[in-house]
């Protein structure tokens, strides 16, 4: 299990993951952060990048905020 701290940027042209260090990442997400769909899709982004599961990525902390902590379980 790992957790990483998320930095969400919103309303984006292009969708992409930078890696900042080996537990920070910045995402971009086209979608708005209205009613999660801006949450719902950085677990998707998260899922294709780590090869896991949906249901094995949750965020811990800062579902509204655009700071996040992401737990992973990698099984």
């Amino acid at each position: 299990m790992r957790k990483i701290k998320v930095k969400v940027i919103t309303g984006a042209k292009k969708e992409e993951i930078l890696k900042l260090s080996e537990t920070e990442y910045k995402i971009k997400v086209s979608c708005p952060p209205e009613k999660g769909k801006a949450n719902q899709r950085i677990i998707r982004l998260l899922s294709d990048k780590f090869g896991v599961a949906k249901s094995r990525i949750r965020i811990i902390s800062g579902k509204t905020n655009s700071r996040k902590i992401v737990e992973i379980d990698n099984g």
